[in-house]
């Protein structure tokens, strides 16, 4: 390999690394100081991508217009993120952390209609930087001037964020918050105007990510979920809070990628092996490296012990009467609900939509509510389901029945080999690692074109004969739905269903019994992955095709809207949210093109008003009419 070439892509690897560093830098200095996991912070990435777009067309002629407008953008970028943090999460520091991650995520929404209702769908493509248009020889080689400008911005924010947080009053009080929030209060600081500042300066960095990438990448709708998966890797990978470590973690993935690229192809025993395909899960490798070796990051440090544990929930009970008899009746209109397809031919369709995603949904709250088990890739299980039945019916010439007998087996497989290193982590840790492991299996189907079909996906999985005939097909998969929500909750009432909780509420009392922790929750992955891998397999029966998209992060995030919309401390909370959330929107989408907006407002709304989930909200009503208006200690059903 030529080595002046290899060194000319590990230059244009330090550019990259320049972009993901911004971003990510902002992202840490968020959850160092407010605790909070901004999911919109790549939507602020893809808004300043846009706002320095328009600016730089109108006053870009002049470097003096372009680089002001970068910086006008990345300013602008920040009075939104103020703005945000005064309306919205300020209102919800005290909440559960997953309930700010449904927060954020409505945000995303909401950015992302605000942007294509501004620009418009098409992708747009910022003028060149004035004087900065052409290239420079660098080793006998051709290289963007521009990208020159990149790898410096990098240090220099480096450096200017260090002086801030070093040799400041401000950057003294964000490094108290990072390390004790509660004493910073006691001594009188105001802790809301810090966390806005923090905000405002986060959101800054994240929108002069995008602003300099005006002349190198297109503003896109897609921009970000891509981007937030990439900062959350940097951040987690060097340090929660540590923004140093996030400079090194954007280096070493950046250059991993930039060599995986060089390089090429590489022989073992004669046999070529491409490593291009890498460049898509480098980024995830590495972080799944660091987390099972060090897993609170380079230079990130241990938590310290928590000064008091969190309340215990109150014990599961069995259903009341009148929650048996409300899922007898649902039983009932879903039988039915056939002999009304002539009136509602589209019915069915959503029923059985709505039955998947149910199903989906209560195997991801299985292991997260009773379990304690936080996972972002839960898509990974469902998307390796769905594959599995495609594959076994395609490529093996098994019976459709068959196949979709098997396709859980291969999701609990995936389960089993990523649960292994997952349960070993905590907290967020472990959250990422989950993402980690999706991001890897998505990257892999994504380009293992000879067998997955690669981005066009495997098409012609239809049912058998037998079960396209009629409503068969619906009733298949309202048994299994049901079946496997009756099951999940039948193990949650046996022994092995209280050791999950005993570990998730007192894991060193649990040891100290002689409960193998570790042992409980790695079983309880894999009970969830078979069950998402029997959703996703009957999703793919009932569309026809399936592609890498069930397994994206946007699939794992609807399943985390879902549990936390109906509630997650309530075993009926993944039915309401799964149901609630795919009947919207399913409504919206039809009705407007500006959907994902109008389900954000919805879901913003329903987490201010109905803070523990929707089931949540009628468990307590029916607990205060029990009492006779007074409040009755929460018995989730």
């Amino acid at each position: 390999m030529d080595l002046s070439a290899l060194l000319v892509q590990l230059l244009n690897g330090l550019a990259e690394a320049s972009t993901l560093f911004l971003v990510a830098c902002g992202l840490s200095l968020i959850f160092g100081v407010t605790r909070i996991v901004n999911f919109a912070h790549g939507s602020l990435y893809m808004a300043g991508l846009y706002v320095a777009y328009s600016l730089t067309e109108r006053y870009g002629a002049t470097p003096l217009g372009f680089w002001g407008s970068t910086l006008l953008a990345a300013a602008a970028i920040g009075l939104l993120g103020a703005i945000v943090e005064l309306a919205l999460l300020r209102r919800i520091y005290r909440a559960p952390e997953l309930l700010q991650l449904l927060a954020t995520f409505a945000l995303v929404l909401l950015i992302n209609d605000a942007a294509l209702a501004i620009w418009g769908p098409e992708d747009l493509l910022g003028r060149r930087a004035p004087g900065l248009g052409g290239s420079v020889t660098v080793l006998q080689r051709q290289f963007p001037a521009y990208s020159l400008v990149l790898i410096a911005v990098g240090p220099i924010v480096l450096c200017l964020l260090w002086l801030l947080l070093t040799r400041t009053r401000w950057g003294l009080l964000v490094r108290a918050a990072t390390q004790d929030r509660e004493m910073l209060g006691a001594l009188g600081v105001n802790q809301g105007w810090l966390f806005t500042s923090v905000f405002a300066l986060g959101a800054a960095l994240a929108g002069l990510a995008g602003a300099v990438q005006v002349p190198r990448e297109p503003a896109s709708l897609g921009l970000d979920l891509r981007t937030i998966g990439d900062a959350f890797v940097v951040v987690v990978v060097g340090g929660m809070g540590s923004i140093p470590g996030a400079y090194i973690a954007a280096l070493l993935i950046a250059e991993i990628k930039a060599l995986c690229i060089a390089i090429g192809t590489v022989r073992l025993g004669g046999v070529a092996f491409s490593l291009a395909p890498l460049t898509l899960a480098a980024e995830f490798l590495v972080m799944a490296v660091v987390l099972a070796v060090r897993p609170w990051g380079l230079l990130g440090r241990p938590a310290p012990p928590a000064r008091a544990t969190a309340p215990v929930e109150a014990p599961l009970r069995p259903a009341s009467r009148g929650m048996r008899l409300l899922a007898g009746a649902l039983l009932v209109v879903l039988i039915a609900l056939p002999l009304a397809s002539d009136r509602f031919p589209y019915a069915v369709i959503l029923a059985t939509d709505i039955l998947i995603a149910v199903l989906f949904a209560a195997s991801l709250h299985f292991i997260m509510g009773p379990g304690g088990i936080h996972s972002f890739g839960h898509a990974a299980y469902f998307g390796l389901g769905a594959y599995g039945a495609a594959l076994l019916l395609k490529s093996l010439t098994l019976p459709m029945e068959a196949a979709l007998a098997l396709a859980p087996l291969a999701a609990a497989a995936g389960a089993l080999v990523f649960g292994w290193f997952c349960v070993r982590l905590s907290g967020v840790y472990l959250a990422m690692l989950t993402l980690a492991f999706a991001q890897i299996v998505w990257s892999v189907v994504f380009q293992w074109d000879g067998v997955t079909g690669g981005s066009n996906g495997v098409t012609g999985v239809w049912p058998s004969d037998l079960l396209t005939t009629g409503y068969a097909y619906y009733y298949l998969t309202l048994a299994s739905s049901a079946g496997g929500v009756w099951l999940l909750r039948r193990i949650l009432f046996s022994p092995f269903g209280y050791a999950m909780r005993a570990g998730r509420d007192s894991p060193l009392r649990s040891d100290a019994i002689g409960l193998d922790v570790a042992r409980v929750q790695w079983l309880a992955f894999v009970i969830a992955g078979g069950f998402a891998g029997l959703a996703g397999a009957l999703y793919a029966f009932s569309k026809g095709s399936i592609a890498p998209d069930v397994m994206a992060v946007g699939k794992s995030v609807d399943g985390l809207v879902m549990v936390l919309l109906g509630g997650i401390q309530a075993l009926a909370g993944p039915v309401a949210g799964a149901a609630v959330y795919t009947w919207l929107q399913d409504s919206i989408m039809r009705a407007t093109e500006y959907w994902r907006a109008l389900l954000g407002g919805v879901i913003l709304l329903l987490v201010l008003a109905f803070p523990q989930g929707i089931a949540g909200f009628a468990r307590q009503l029916a607990d205060r009419w029990r009492a006779g208006g007074t409040p009755a200690r929460e018995t989730p059903q």
